[in-house]
Parts: C-alpha cells; sequence; structure tokens
C-alpha cells in the first residue's frame, strides 16, 4: 500500500484590527474558519498582541513581526510544528517607512518529515499606501535576498512567501517576485498559487463587493488582488505543486463578515518527479 501524498496547507488573510466593525464577533469567525480548515502554516496580519496569545494557547508556535503599531497592531506567522531557525527584517527601506510602523518580513524554518523535508515559510508584509510602490519594491528585494540567504544557509529545497502584500499582480512589486522582471540587478522567481491553478480568474481579496471595505478607510478602491501565496522556483520551476489555491471566508458567517479582506489558502504537493530531472516513460 502506498503512503499517502505529503500535503502542506498555508492560508493568510489581513484581519482588521479588532477595534473596528464589531472586533469580538469578527474574531469568533476567523476562529471557527481556523478550526475549520486547519492549515499548517498561518500568516495574519492586523492582528494585536492579544490575539497573538489566543493563538499560543490554541497551540500555534507563533513569530511576531518585528515591528508593531504604537497602538499594539502588527503581524504574526504561525504553524502547528516547532519552528527552527527564523529571521527577520523590518523593511525599513525608505524614510517614509515611519508612516507604515508594522510593515516587516519575518523567515522560519518548519522542519517536515521526507519526502517533503524542511520547508522555508516567509510572510511578507510590505507598505500599503496606495503611492509607495517604491517602498514595496525595495522591499521585494530585500524579502527575496532573505529568502536565497536562508535557503543556502540551510540547504532547504523549497521556499513559500505569503500575506498581505498591497500590491496587484501587474505592479513591479509583484511582477520582480513572480521573474517577470529585474531590480537592482537582481532577478528570482516565485509562482503565484492563485494563479497557476486559476489562470485568468480575477479573484480579489480586497473588493468594494465587501460592505467593511465601502464602510473603511478606502472606500473607492476597486476590485484589488493583493493576497498572495507564492511558491519559490529552482532553475526548472516550482519545487512544489500547487494542488489547489482559493479565497477564504468571502461570505458573511451567521451576518458577519470577517474582515475587509478575504483571505487566501492553498494546498502545496510534491510534484510527480523532481524538476531538472527527466521522469519515466509510460
Amino acid at each position: 500500500m502506498s503512503e499517502p501524498t505529503p500535503v502542506l496547507r498555508l492560508m493568510t488573510m489581513n484581519v482588521l484590527a479588532p477595534r473596528y466593525a464589531d472586533g469580538p464577533r469578527r474574531r469568533a469567525v476567523l476562529v471557527r474558519e481556523l478550526r475549520r480548515r486547519d492549515p499548517d502554516v498561518l500568516a495574519l496580519q492586523e492582528v494585536t498582541r492579544a490575539d497573538a496569545a489566543a493563538l499560543v494557547d490554541a497551540g500555534w508556535q507563533v513569530v511576531p513581526h518585528p515591528r508593531w503599531s504604537a497602538d499594539g497592531v502588527g503581524a504574526v506567522l504561525a504553524a502547528r510544528r516547532p519552528f527552527e531557525r527564523t529571521w527577520a527584517d523590518t523593511l525599513e527601506v525608505t524614510r517614509r517607512t515611519v508612516h507604515t510602523s508594522w510593515c516587516g518580513v519575518v523567515a522560519a524554518e518548519l522542519p517536515l518529515p521526507e519526502p517533503l523535508g524542511p520547508v522555508l515559510v516567509v510572510h511578507h508584509k510590505p507598505s500599503w499606501p496606495y503611492g509607495y510602490e517604491r517602498e514595496r519594491e525595495l522591499q521585494a528585494l530585500a524579502t527575496a535576498r532573505l529568502v536565497e540567504r536562508a535557503v543556502a544557509e540551510r540547504r532547504m529545497r523549497h521556499a513559500v512567501v505569503l500575506g498581505d502584500f498591497d500590491a496587484e499582480p501587474h505592479a513591479a512589486s509583484l511582477r520582480f517576485l513572480q521573474g517577470l522582471q529585474s531590480l537592482d540587478g537582481t532577478s528570482v522567481c516565485f509562482q503565484d498559487a492563485w494563479s497557476a491553478v486559476r489562470p485568468g480568474e480575477p479573484g480579489p481579496t480586497f473588493s468594494p463587493g465587501n460592505p467593511l471595505v465601502r464602510q473603511g478607510d478606502m472606500p473607492e478602491t476597486s476590485d484589488r488582488r493583493i493576497d498572495y501565496i507564492l511558491v519559490r522556483c529552482g532553475l526548472h520551476g516550482p519545487t512544489l505543486r500547487v494542488s489547489s489555491c482559493e479565497r477564504v471566508l468571502v461570505e458573511p458567517v451567521d451576518g458577519v463578515h470577517a474582515s475587509d479582506h478575504y483571505g487566501l489558502a492553498a494546498a502545496l504537493t510534491l510534484p510527480d518527479h523532481p524538476p531538472g530531472r527527466w521522469g519515466e516513460g509510460e
């Protein structure tokens, strides 16, 4: 009898700070969804220290981002099993990042049994304002360099970057991460999980169709896909296969929208044979 195919399940979501729009009820919806999906890796944005403590109490291993706002809002990376080595960068790339106090990145080595083996999981949160694409470019570059250093240092085969990137797929920061252009003499490539299994589907994660967007501080926004799960590519393409990718908590639950963002969840598995090698014929 063959062994079951190993699956790595990931989820990212900007959960909107709990001081807005009946936070306790929204958090209850989120908790139920996390229990239902039970992801292996979780990246949450706009959480409080109390939210982070609640994750720890629920059995999650939590790595907080290096910067938090003065009112105690930030981001965390979490997993169901202990991390090994971790890395962090505040992504303070220009003077303007003082206005985006909780941008930053954390990366962690997640030890998984073979045949998957250890995976570098990376929670990237750049600066959010519309006109800050220059910062987002520099922040994407800093995160990409951190990933390459960590992968080389720990000799990891796989890396996944996820989070709220505050930029659409055609923005320079995302074009760079997807291998469509270089920045500052550097070139990398990550596969966008959504596009891998839903090519051509818009999949907005921040949309005026969500009443919390219309109620919030960006009421005139148009549909934007700004939340991502990205799989690092080696010389011969992605080292992991995207078997599924879907938006999370798009519809209200008992009349409650969990956040002004929709979440994103993906399942990753190993390819049929390692990239860079010919498989056996039929």
